[in-house]
């Protein structure tokens, strides 16, 4: 292990950084009139009660970019937003400061309990500096196991970010759970983490394991199934849904490097460079409806006729 880590601290210093030599990083959708350094400012201000405040803070440092690409493909839309997975609040922030959305929160953490919930949530002003409190209510379910406590047509956004690399057993369950909550025409925002990122890329030629580690948060608090950019594409127009935008992007800190050539590995991945960004980015549009089979390309030892 000690050698591994020599060889890779060698890699580092000998690579050109990634960004150089494979572009991965696309322009940030800042909102208008405020520079990147305010907004960094702003959305590290933010901070949850009783949430662990360094984790909070490593968090926000480390996916601040994820959380302007996903305003990014929200900003200009009107009407009620429903945001599974609100917490902690980082992307909620942003909608409410600089979008036109009526926000509904939802979240699943630890045990089930049935009702409103609240939340307080602190921040520091992007305008004048002054700190502020402010209490959200969300609902609590489980996105997998429970019918969504929403009408059908309710919603005219609704935005499913870092979520579905968490599911266990149905993503297609959930994805129409989506479409019904969700007015005909009604757009879905989803973000992921991409399976076939340049990093996953690096570390696969150079022998080492790609899978996610297990977590001290049970088996929701690890991915265990992320896609490809095509895969996610190709399972929402499954599902009834058009893709109308779509991109990779890297986040943060991209360590390929440590594990490959990369000027090498360009020659060979020059042809899908759209696709090695670390996340996936999607905006489509709830369209059709579908039936309640499922792709056979992710499913398995399921009957035949549950199989498309």
């Amino acid at each position: 292990m000690l050698l591994k880590r020599v060889i890779r601290r060698i890699r580092r210093e000998l690579s050109a950084p990634p960004e150089k030599i494979l572009p991965l990083r696309p322009e940030l959708p800042l909102p208008p009139g405020i520079s990147e350094e305010r907004l960094f400012e702003f959305i590290t201000s933010v901070r949850v009660a009783g949430a662990p405040e360094q984790e909070m803070r490593n968090y926000c440092h480390q996916d601040f970019r994820r959380f302007v690409y996903t305003f990014g493909l929200v900003n200009g839309l009107e009407g009620r937003c429903l945001e599974l997975g609100a917490n902690p609040y980082f992307t909620t922030m942003l909608l409410e400061n600089f979008t036109k959305l009526e926000l509904i929160l939802a979240n699943y953490f630890g045990p089930l309990s049935e009702g409103v919930h609240t939340q307080d949530v602190y921040y520091t002003d992007p305008d004048n500096g002054a700190n502020i409190s402010k209490t959200y209510s969300y609902l609590n379910f489980n996105v997998e196991n429970e019918p969504f406590p929403y009408s059908e047509g309710e919603f005219d956004v609704v935005i499913f970010a870092e979520i579905i690399e968490h599911l266990l057993s149905d993503p297609c369950k959930v994805l129409r759970e989506i479409k019904r909550v969700l007015k005909l025409g009604g757009t879905l925002i989803i973000t992921t983490p991409n399976a076939t990122r340049l990093e996953n890329v690096s570390r696969l030629f150079s022998g080492e394991n790609i899978y996610d580690q297990y977590s001290g948060y049970g088996p929701y608090g690890r991915h265990n199934r992320e896609y490809t950019r095509q895969e996610l594409i190709t399972l929402l127009q499954f599902v009834g849904f058009d893709v109308e935008e779509n991109f990779t992007a890297d986040v943060h800190k991209n360590h390929a490097a440590a594990f490959a050539n990369l000027s090498f590995l360009k020659k060979n991945l020059e042809f899908r460079k759209e696709d090695l960004g670390q996340y996936i980015f999607i905006k489509a549009t709830s369209t059709s409806h579908t039936s309640n089979k499922v792709p056979s390309w992710l499913y398995r030892s399921l009957p035949a006729d549950r199989l498309e």
